[in-house]
């Protein structure tokens, strides 16, 4: 394999794993971070990715991993080792715990088989010794100290000691209660000097009893003595309590050595412990990052989507700033990407980025791009950035640039990624310029993939016409001055020279004479460079606007087709109840008026009885009868306003109103929404509207009076949450409010971090802010909309 040179110092790579190794719990975990470095290998390069997205998804959606104890079983093991070696009690009982961890990580993939294979994989054929634990169980207790009926002699000798322990302190009490009766004692209780129970005796009374003084108080009034009565069975309790060490010291050895066959059992264990910290720690970063996997393929390419430097994400997330997005392709068509533009909009970041980041892939981390993103595999990093001055090897700046052009026409190749950030600069630009087009030259017919930033017009020039390099610039707002931090790929940028002189205050005589001593030429290229910028920011702004205009009526055209369906569905429905209902009015109706014929003649055409009978029929006949309903046409000069309840004029639909946008009006139908004409609708009262379509409304969609920006969410999992919250924007948006606050709890701020992610996919949204810190703090989250 070719040797790659990396500058990651440069990059970023180094500070990248400082942030990572501080979410490890323990030091294997900092250890593995630390031995991070970019690999060449798809399948390993896929597997570590594969690990970190399984780990990324627990985190967020899964139950915690039975991650409680991580410590450095490895040393023990190799302590163990040593013949005659014992390990202690306390690291018996951090052997316990580390495999009872282990063994628990075990369990819980076990129930959920296949659905993390990489971080199966990394468990696989690794036996389940519980045996181990049985043994250890069986010694030492769950407070890491030995059990007292560890082995027969261990509780022959404890219990020896503990009637002993009794049986002195019976003996000494009865002599504290003598000599404290014949006021021998000083003021206090029983006390212990030299680890015997000894009697506060007054100075003067210490003849008057038989014992042993072991200590006596500063001012010499007071000496500690230990009565001759329990003097002989203090020392025995002595003599046991050795003969108790000397047995502990027997069990801890015996169990050494029945552990001493499992050490390399134990040292796989230990490796299980420390990629699991290794890559939760991954894992955790990701998610501070809002990194995803990318699409990975076994190629020197790229192609990254809406991505980010996770460096200045990091520090923008800290002021509440928002990173513009960068989006780049790199692959055998466009294999080099020249970049121009002014100083300070944004040219090293690019390059920076999409460097860090394909390091990052190849290093099996997540990145801060779109899932979309595509990384491939390059076997080597040429990276070039700064200044490299050296003073022990006797090279100027220019010379060491110099230095590296020539390392990187030697030996780079079509699997190498090349970096040089300002080009060519360091010298005279009549002789750097085309110095630094010969080496572009070189290198592209090397087939090599890269970036190079510069301000060399001839360089613009030599991209424009040569397969395979591609110029870019980054936008600027030649009106405002002010850079956009947007990556145009197609067309070369201005270095905007003499507007910015222009805007920090140059003199403008002194401007002019600049000017005069550009060549007319060069002064061309440059206003159409600036023209360009210009134009080119405009076709921006239009297509974005014209993107959002387009949504909008994909929206409309699309809720009009389900409002026609509804429609059609409705009118079948009710021509179907209306025939129903007609057939049965048709039945009744024959019905009576054969009753009626029959009673006629049963009467002999009674004038009173007929009568009657055809008052019955007329009675029958009103209540079948539909009455005109009469609807209140609204006058040209009265307003509707949101919440009026309207009914369509050519249906009979009705519904409320959410905006009124000019001649337009937005009439929410239960969960749909359309637009009518104002002169197509009437206003009707409330008491007009059918109570099935306010009950099925008010279901729906609430009135606006009855809506409430607020939700909380805490204590739902992830995808609860954030349908809930999709449900309360739509309502929001179409209801015309202007913010919404979401409760969701400060835990260890994942869920939070999840909604400000998903939010910020919504163009309806305009900023997010936590709540004052003596209300909730960063456990709400205040949503603003446009």
């Amino acid at each position: 394999m070719a040797r790659a040179l990396y500058t990651t110092d440069k990059l970023g790579f180094a500070e990248i794993k400082q942030l990572i190794k501080a979410h490890c719990l323990s030091e294997m975990g900092r250890e593995m971070v630390d031995k991070i470095q970019v690999m060449h290998q798809f399948d390993q390069v896929n597997k570590f990715l594969g690990q970190a997205k399984e780990f990324k998804n627990i985190l967020l959606n899964d139950e915690a991993l039975p991650i409680h104890h991580f410590f450095d079983i490895k040393s023990l093991a190799n302590k163990a080792r040593i013949e005659g070696v014992f390990l202690t009690e306390e690291e018996f009982y951090q052997v316990n715990a580390s495999l009872t961890t282990v063994f628990a990580v075990i369990a819980y993939f076990n129930t959920r088989a296949g659905v993390y294979p990489n971080l199966e994989a990394l468990f696989e054929h690794l036996p389940i010794e519980k045996i181990i634990l049985k043994k250890i169980d069986q010694v030492i207790d769950q407070k890491g100290k030995i059990k007292p009926n560890a082995s027969r002699d261990l509780l022959d000798i404890t219990s020896g000691i503990a009637k002993a322990e009794q049986e002195a302190r019976k003996k000494i009490d009865q002599v504290f209660k003598n000599a404290n009766s014949n006021g021998w004692t000083a003021d206090g209780s029983l006390t212990v000097r030299d680890g015997r129970l000894c009697i506060p005796l007054l100075a003067e009374n210490k003849r008057k009893l038989k014992g042993f003084i072991h200590d006596e108080s500063a001012s010499g009034q007071t000496v500690y003595m230990e009565p001759e009565e329990v003097f002989s069975l203090n020392n025995k309790i002595r003599d046991l309590d050795f003969d108790r060490r000397r047995e502990i010291v027997k069990i801890l050895t015996a169990l050494t050595s029945e552990l001493r066959p499992y050490i390399p059992l134990l040292l796989s264990y230990h490796g299980l412990l420390s990629k699991l910290d290794f890559v939760r720690a991954k894992a955790l970063f990701a998610i501070d990052i809002e990194a995803e996997m990318p699409q990975l393929v076994n190629e020197p390419l790229l192609r990254l989507v809406n991505a980010r430097h996770p460096l200045l994400f990091l520090n923008f997330k800290r002021e509440h700033r928002t990173v513009v997005p960068l989006n780049i392709k790199i692959d055998e068509k466009t294999r080099v990407v020249v970049v121009s533009g002014p100083n300070a909009g944004g040219k090293s970041v690019c390059m920076k980025t999409v460097g860090l980041l394909q390091m990052m892939a190849q290093a099996g981390l997540l990145i801060p791009a779109d899932e979309a993103s595509v990384t491939g595999i390059f076997k080597q990093f040429f990276v070039d950035i700064g200044d490299d001055q050296s003073l022990e090897s006797d090279l100027s700046t220019y010379s060491a640039h110099l230095s590296k052009m020539k390392e990187f026409v030697e030996r780079a190749n079509g699997n190498t990624l090349v970096l040089i950030d300002e080009f060519g600069t360091g010298t005279d630009p009549q002789f750097g310029g085309p110095i630094a087009e010969a080496v572009l030259e070189s290198l592209n017919h090397k087939k090599i993939r890269g970036i190079v930033t510069t301000h060399y017009s001839n360089l613009k020039v030599f991209a424009s016409h040569t397969e395979g390099i591609e110029n870019a610039s980054m936008l600027f707002n030649n009106t405002e001055m002010k850079p956009l931090y947007i990556l145009e790929i197609g067309k070369p940028g201005s270095s905007y020279a003499f507007e910015i002189a222009q805007k920090i205050g140059l003199p403008q005589n002194v401007l002019n004479l600049a000017k005069n001593k550009v060549s007319a030429g060069q002064k061309k290229v440059d206003t159409l460079l600036v023209d360009l910028e210009r134009e080119k920011k405009e076709i921006y702004d239009t297509r974005i606007r014209l993107e959002r205009q387009q949504k909008q009526v994909d929206l409309l055209l699309a809720e009009n087709e389900k409002l026609k369906s509804y429609l059609e569905e409705n009118k079948k429905s009710l021509i179907r109840d209306a025939k129903e209902e007609a057939k049965t009015i048709i039945l009744n109706a024959n019905k009576l008026v054969e009753n009626t014929i029959s009673e006629i003649k049963s009467s002999n055409a009674d004038k009173e009885k007929t009568r009657a009978l055809r008052e019955n029929l007329n009675t029958e006949l009103q209540k079948n009868t539909i009455k005109p309903v009469v609807t209140k046409q609204l006058p040209a000069d009265e307003e509707l306003k949101p919440g009026d309840w309207v009914k369509l004029t050519d249906s009979e639909t009705t519904g409320q109103v959410i905006e009124i946008v000019r001649d337009n009006v937005v009439i929410a139908i239960g969960d749909l929404r359309t637009v009518a004409k104002r002169k197509k609708v009437a206003k009707v009262s409330r008491s007009e509207v059918p109570k099935e379509v306010r009950r099925s409304f008010s279901s729906n969609s609430g009135d606006i009076a009855d809506f409430s920006p607020e939700i909380d969410v805490r204590g739902m999992r992830t995808e609860e949450a954030l349908g809930a919250i999709e449900r309360l924007l739509d309502r929001a948006i179409m209801m015309g409010f202007g913010n919404l606050k979401i409760l969701h709890g400060k835990g260890d701020g994942i869920l939070r971090k999840m909604i400000r992610q998903y939010l910020r996919k919504y163009e309806q949204v305009d900023r997010m802010e936590d709540e004052h810190a003596d209300r909730g703090g960063d456990g709400i989250t205040y949503v603003y909309l446009k």
